[in-house]
């Protein structure tokens, strides 16, 4: 069994439509609410609140007259949101995240309904308070005998509509095994270079919409603040980052489905994206490549298919390496792309050879089960002072 979303775009009616934004608006004032709360409670007197304290202070919020409007809306949301806010600060304290963001309401927002806040009934959706079930765009439909946990109502910057149905998926979906196995480097240039030598160009959807994207802006930035020509001009920054984010989606969720159909075994480095994003110079190329998403999705769907996803350490030199005698050379700068192996005058183009490398390093992993680290990682070098004994 596996726990699975499917997100649908829906046309809310006029009354629909006016409900859900005051709900947004609820949630949204709740959730900053309980955040300011937390903040001053820890700066001001040193003292952690939990959630078990917020959700008493939404009983008391609701009982003000300033904010009776509360009471309007479900309160099924309006719970949720503390949650999630309790998560963000579970997170912040693990030190995965940085400290929680206030909500704004130029960037839509999100209400989360549990089975208690909505109906399932005739393949139709119900939301509490709302006599008509959604109109939505079924682009595909759920499968049978599966009935949604949670439903979460969201709306973009760029005024679109959308639903993400959660359930527990009970179907099977092992695909039958195959005998190709591969390595895949990842790139800028070529977003993915396999170890067959195949190379696929990277789509750049950031750089396509470039252009009109600033001239919006320019736009923008010229309107009076608080005018509708402003709000205007900003729908129209919002609509183009929305279509770079569909696309990039689109074909990142094309190419990941095909390369794990197509093959038993996927070996890749696990890049830390997150660090390398902080080179300003490459930021928004990687970014826009969209690596981690790539990696991310290669994992749950190899769990979905029964196939293997082998991760490499990253400080494995695949690029380094000679993948015809296995000599590793000192130093390959970024900008050599093609090179000769000074033990076996082999030629390799940088990538390639990358891939070739990663996939022997990941069937090496996968027989194994230990992880391939070069003799000469700092970590294992770390490892080797901390055991050398006091002389």
């Amino acid at each position: 069994m596996t726990e699975r979303a499917y997100r649908y775009r829906f046309y809310p009616t006029p009354e629909q439509e006016t409900l859900l934004r005051r709900t947004l608006g609820c949630v949204r004032l709740v959730y900053n609410k309980a955040l300011d709360a937390r903040t001053k409670g820890w700066y001001e007197r040193q003292e952690r609140i939990s959630y078990k304290e917020t959700s008493s202070m939404l009983t008391g919020w609701k009982k003000e007259e300033d904010l009776f409007f509360l009471n309007e809306v479900s309160c099924v949301p309006l719970q949720q949101g503390l949650r999630h806010l309790q998560t963000a600060f579970t997170n912040f304290f693990a030190g995965r995240t940085k400290y929680p963001n206030f909500k704004k309401k130029r960037n839509g927002g999100s209400a989360e309904f549990t089975k208690s806040a909505f109906k399932w009934r005739n393949s139709q959706i119900y939301l509490a308070k709302c006599q008509e079930p959604l109109p939505i765009r079924w682009s595909r439909q759920l499968p049978a005998n599966c009935n949604p946990s949670t439903v979460t109502v969201s709306l973009d910057p760029s005024n679109r509509w959308h639903i993400s149905i959660r359930f527990n998926d009970h179907r099977d979906l092992s695909l039958p095994p195959t005998s190709h196995q591969i390595g895949f480097d990842l790139g800028i240039t070529s977003l993915i270079t396999t170890s067959n030598g195949d190379q696929i160009t990277n789509p750049k959807h950031f750089k396509k919409l470039k252009k009109k994207l600033a001239k919006y802006q320019k736009d923008l930035s010229r309107k009076q603040k608080g005018s509708n020509n402003r709000c205007k001009a900003r729908l129209k920054v919002a609509r183009i980052h929305a279509k770079i984010k569909d696309s990039r989606r689109d074909f990142t969720h094309k190419l990941t489905t095909k390369l794990v159909k197509e093959n038993q075994l996927i070996a890749f480095e696990d890049l830390a994206v997150k660090n390398l994003v902080k080179n300003h110079k490459l930021a928004q190329v990687i970014s826009d490549a969209n690596w981690a998403e790539i990696i991310r999705q290669v994992k749950y769907k190899s769990e979905w298919y029964d196939r293997k996803a082998v991760l490499i350490d990253r400080w494995f030199p695949s690029s380094k390496l000679c993948s015809v005698c296995l000599n590793r050379v000192e130093s390959l700068p970024l900008n050599i792309r093609e090179w000769d192996c000074p033990s076996c005058n082999a030629h390799h183009d940088r990538d390639i050879n990358a891939s070739i490398n990663i996939l022997a390093a990941g069937l090496a992993v996968s027989v194994c089960g230990a992880t391939v680290r070069p003799e000469e990682s700092k970590s294992r070098k770390a490892g080797a002072l901390k055991q050398k004994p006091k002389s």
